[in-house]
């Protein structure tokens, strides 16, 4: 999100809206967008981020809206900005590793929130990382690793794979060299679904299609394109088909192609690709509507 605010009636002429009342989100929708309002480009102000998503989950497109992730040090400034019926639900980024999740566990023991995942970076060594982190204790958290786009990646995976985690796979970022070509994260995917992880993006998915940013300049993933993808990955298409799902660039086409994915295969699709984190929401949920793929939904919100 842009600007710091946005006001949009998400209604499309002849369209029935969202409310508590009607049917549910598709399949491939559900918990789709994780709230990352708090990291760049967006750099919500706490306070505002935690409003916001107070009212994303209470609003008709609620399903759509997955936890609030927050860094770490952020739990320590949380507590002046909840109400004791709040109960948010956290995912929490460590991004220096295992150690820096301690002070967040207890933090949040003493506030209204549930931590029901955390998102681990690696920043060395992995055998070393992988002992720090068998020792943490998270019982209630999923817990993501986000997957080095360096030569520990296979040694990663196979950490999780043996333990069952899942990973979280960087897609974009502020500067162009974060954004990976389609080769590396199909190859990503490929892996991930081979070796039965599920896994989460972040950063980058700004559009559901596959674009050209006009003012950057960067070439963004669309989150539907990966949705695609992984689906091909699990049907057991190759890297250069993966890649090739993942360039493609017509609307239409893959808003087509999702709603011909069924709920049972969307479903299938989403317990392997399983959410991205977005630091709009109202974004993604507005180009949904704008592809025929969810109902329109009047929304009234600020970001």
């Amino acid at each position: 999100m842009r600007g710091p605010e946005l006001r949009l009636d998400l209604v499309r002429a002849g369209a029935e809206p969202v409310t508590p009342a009607s049917p549910a989100l598709p399949a491939f929708a559900h918990g789709l967008c994780d709230d990352a309002a708090v990291f760049p480009p967006g750099l919500a102000p706490l306070p505002d981020a935690v409003s916001r998503h107070r009212g994303h989950r209470s609003a008709a497109y609620r399903d759509l809206v997955g936890p609030l992730v927050l860094a770490a040090p952020a739990l320590d400034e949380l507590g002046p900005l909840l109400r004791p019926d709040d109960e948010l639900a956290l995912a929490v980024t460590a991004p220096a590793g295992p150690d820096q999740l301690a002070g967040a566990v207890e933090a949040a023991a003493a506030l209204p929130v549930r931590i029901v995942a955390t998102e681990i970076a690696v920043p060395g060594d992995v055998g070393e990382f992988f002992a720090e982190l068998d020792a943490l204790d998270l019982p209630d958290a999923t817990i993501h690793v986000e997957v080095p786009r360096d030569e520990r990646r296979p040694a990663v995976l196979a950490g999780l794979a043996e333990r069952g985690l899942r990973a979280k796979f960087r897609t974009g970022g502020v500067r162009a060299e974060l954004h990976p070509r389609e080769a590396e994260l199909a190859a990503a995917v490929v892996a991930a679904v081979r070796a039965d992880i599920a896994f989460k993006a972040t950063a980058g998915l700004h559009h559901a299609i596959r674009n050209t940013d006009p003012e950057t300049g960067f070439e963004q993933h669309g989150f539907l394109n990966l949705l695609l993808a992984t689906d091909a990955a699990l049907q057991g298409s190759d890297e250069s088909v993966v890649a090739g799902l993942l360039a493609r660039r017509d609307g239409a086409a893959i808003a087509a192609a999702v709603r011909d994915l069924g709920a049972e295969r969307a479903s299938t699709v989403r317990r392997s690709f399983v959410s991205f984190g977005t630091c709009s929401i109202l974004e993604p949920l507005a180009e949904l509507v704008e592809l025929d793929l969810i109902p329109a939904a009047p929304a009234a919100a600020k970001e």
